[in-house]
């Protein structure tokens, strides 16, 4: 998507502390993190949020957390929080599907 801010960092058009990258996700650190260790993972295919997951798009979902539990595991974190939002009432700041990591610290509930 032409406008998308996570289109253009999977693109190479802006920047971003890479964590890891390949054919179809990109991991970078958050610009604003929430905790010690706080990254992103975003599809490089376009998909608006998880409310848009069909079955025709549905197994990066999978990929993604395959992804997320090998980084995990390289970082040698025990214990970790996944979360994505769709929607702006939800938080949702960015249009394309992305889920944020955050470990280091203790993370209550609800989240804040």
């Amino acid at each position: 998507m032409e406008d998308c801010i996570f289109c253009k960092i999977a693109a190479g058009e802006i920047p971003s502390k890479k964590i890891h990258e390949d054919e179809r996700v990109l991991v970078f650190y958050d610009i604003d993190p929430q905790a010690p260790t706080h990254f992103l993972v975003i599809p490089k295919e376009h998909i608006k949020g998880a409310g848009e997951i069909t079955p025709e798009n549905s197994d990066i979902v999978a990929y993604i957390f395959e992804v997320i539990a090998r980084i995990a595991k390289d970082f040698g974190l025990e214990s970790f929080r996944v979360v994505t939002n769709y929607g702006v009432e939800a938080g949702q700041s960015v249009p394309h599907l992305h889920f944020h990591v955050l470990a280091g610290r203790e993370l209550g509930w609800p989240p804040g």
